[in-house]
């Protein structure tokens, strides 16, 4: 049995405030996880970039408007 999005909120609605909590807590921990991985991924990438010298600074705003394009 396939639930829709619909389904899930209803089923929620209808549940314990204990148990609303609970799953809020769940879903606060798994989103926190979630952003970590995905700032460990972003980590893991600029410093391949950096290591094979794709990576670049400046303090020119000029020279990183050019950057962004």
């Amino acid at each position: 049995m396939v639930l829709t999005f619909k389904d899930v909120v209803d089923i929620i609605n209808n549940l314990q405030i204990e148990e609303k909590e609970e799953i809020r807590l769940i879903l606060d921990k798994s989103i926190v996880e979630q952003r970590r991985d995905k700032i460990h991924q972003n980590f893991l990438k600029s410093k391949k970039e950096f290591k094979s010298g794709r990576m670049k600074f400046s303090n020119d705003i000029n020279e990183l408007k050019t950057m962004l394009d």
